[in-house]
């Protein structure tokens, strides 16, 4: 874990993508948080989304947003979305591979271009946004079944980090342990 970190630090200082894969739980999205407080993006905001727990149909809109009257039901004035948010800062894509394909063009594109369409808008807006991705899955497998697109995967894949399973880091249990006993202890008294 130790080699993790400064390897997590290393990359911090530089703008490349991350993309940072292990089991549930195995703390990936704390490195994401981790490498953000270490860059020069830190005092700009990091925004996380998780692609998995949005619906696929909902999702484009939360990360891109949309213009008013995109669709029914659209707010009145648009919605800006986490790609905006997150402009001079990070966006942090949780869960990446659960992506829909369609999607995955339109990321590739993000990556490529530096600027987003707004749903229902017609012209691009520039983007300045780190990115840092993480996911369960295997995305070369993924690749290769066709379920995930080759060419993102080798844009978000350039800073891999592989985070071994608690099972293989037995000694960091006590210490979790006793995070989340002292962070319980003080949020209950």
């Amino acid at each position: 874990m130790q080699k993790l970190k400064e390897k997590a630090m290393r990359v911090a200082r530089k703008d490349f993508p991350v993309l940072i894969t292990g089991e549930t739980g195995t703390g990936k999205e704390l490195f994401a948080q981790a490498i953000h407080r270490e860059s020069s993006r830190r005092k700009k905001p990091i925004i996380s989304i998780n692609c998995a727990s949005i619906p696929s149909e909902l999702l484009e809109s939360e990360l891109f947003g949309y213009d008013e009257g995109a669709f029914t039901g659209a707010k009145k004035g648009g919605k800006i979305g986490k790609f905006q948010l997150a402009d001079g800062g990070t966006i942090f894509l949780d869960e990446i591979g659960d992506l829909p394909l369609v999607l995955q063009a339109k990321l590739l594109r993000v990556l490529q271009e530096h600027e987003i369409e707004k749903v229902g808008g017609g012209k691009p807006i520039p983007i300045d946004v780190r990115f840092i991705s993480a996911t369960r899955q295997n995305l070369a497998e993924m690749v290769e079944r066709g379920e995930f697109r080759e060419d993102l995967y080798y844009r978000l894949n350039i800073f891999p980090i592989s985070m071994p399973d608690l099972s293989k880091r037995k000694s960091d249990i006590i210490l979790l342990a006793e995070h989340f006993i002292e962070k319980m202890n003080v949020k209950y008294g």
